[in-house]
């Protein structure tokens, strides 16, 4: 049996190092080819000695130099910075990306993927959030399948394996609620970030954290389904599921609810991503249905979950608007960790920045990155306030 060989893009973070536990698990069905990281030198130098890739890349050049003394004498070559990154995503030997970049870093890697046919296994939505049409376009193009990682789309791309998308009626995300979820809405001007990053049932990275705080995680799910399943955003709906066993639904023309249960444990949508078109066993423990039980759903409506009406509103505008929804939130999400802005606040400046900065065509990567420029000055001027 030929093994898939993968490149891991964001090999330290939450994602990325998931991902090599599936890897881990699967030794005999995957080679890891190449890794990428940020400034984690010391946890990509163990990385990179432990699975020996052709080639790693790092943040800087300065950072390149130092895992290169590391690594030596060794196989593994070093890059650094957006070339390296791009070097990766096109690398011959490499089957299947695995984009988990963080924020809109990891667009210009999952265009240069697709347009080069590769298997996208993407965990970093802000590609799809800025750039959907431009990446669904060309990933058509060229016969690249776009696999989902994050666990709500990840179950909808499940639940319709096999499916003509035109039997669909509903597709039906579903959302923790976050930490947050019975606090009255007073107290939300009280939140700190050590309280919005001790979510209720998922292991994550800083920002998506506290984007599903906000619920701007699943504002941003809603675009990435748009994009990736070709449905009409009327046909896309968000309800509360404290328990998180329920990932998503897709509701058929007939009648018929399908669901995609399991656990909240992010190696499930990531093994899926990297195994499709196959299946293989689980590198976790199986859910045990009694114990998860009861499940409870909530409508997603009301004040609390705004930031659900503020990605409708990108997605409707088009354009660039979505690329100004996703800068101002990083921008805010990042103040707010740094405690110079207020959690309630968060969904107010990517309210006022979607109002400032105009939409513009986003027929090209320049376009869209230009707009992510103006919407990150836009909420940094509203931020230093």
């Amino acid at each position: 049996m030929d093994k898939k060989r993968i490149a891991i893009l964001g090999s330290t973070g939450s994602v990325g190092t998931q991902a090599l536990d599936v890897a881990a698990g699967h030794p005999d069905r995957l080679h890891v080819e190449c890794l990428a990281a940020g400034r984690n030198v010391d946890l990509l130098a163990e990385q990179a000695e432990r699975w020996q890739p052709s080639v790693v890349s790092v943040g800087t050049e300065q950072d390149a130099a130092e895992l290169r003394r590391r690594l030596e004498p060794g196989g593994t070559r070093v890059v650094w910075g957006a070339e390296g990154l791009r070097e990766i995503s096109l690398h011959s030997n490499v089957d299947t990306v695995l984009n988990a970049v963080v924020g809109a870093a990891g667009l210009a890697v999952t265009y240069d993927a697709v347009t080069a046919g590769k298997q996208v296994a993407l965990a970093n939505k802000e590609s799809l959030v800025m750039a959907g049409e431009l990446i669904m376009a060309a990933a058509r193009r060229h016969e690249a399948d776009v696999l989902p990682v994050d666990s709500e789309p990840n179950a909808l791309h499940q639940c319709l394996r096999g499916e003509h998308i035109s039997n669909v009626r509903r597709l039906i995300l579903t959302a923790s609620g976050g930490p947050f979820r019975t606090w009255p809405q007073e107290r939300l001007a009280e939140v700190t970030p050590e309280e919005a990053l001790n979510h209720p049932t998922w292991l994550m990275g800083q920002r998506i954290t506290i984007d599903s705080a906000t619920l701007m995680n699943k504002g941003f799910e809603i675009i990435e389904a748009y994009w990736l399943f070709g449905v009409p955003l009327e046909a896309i709906e968000v309800v509360v599921h404290p328990q998180s066993a329920v990932h998503s639904l897709v509701e058929f023309s007939d009648g018929s609810l399908v669901a995609q249960v399991g656990p909240t444990d992010m190696r499930i949508p990531i093994q899926y991503a990297l195994s499709y078109p196959e299946r293989w066993k689980s590198v976790v423990e199986y859910l045990q249905v009694p114990a998860s039980s009861p499940w409870d759903f909530e409508p997603s409506g009301g004040d609390r979950f705004v930031a659900l009406d503020l990605a409708r509103q990108a997605l409707r505008a088009g354009g660039t608007a979505p690329a100004v929804l996703n800068a101002a939130d990083e921008v805010a999400v990042a103040a707010f960790l740094e405690r110079e802005l207020r959690f309630d606040q968060i969904t107010s400046v990517v309210a006022d920045v979607l109002e400032e900065v105009p939409t513009t065509s986003a027929d090209s990567i320049e376009s869209i990155l230009e707009a992510d420029a103006a919407a990150r000055r836009a909420a940094q001027a509203r931020v230093v306030k």
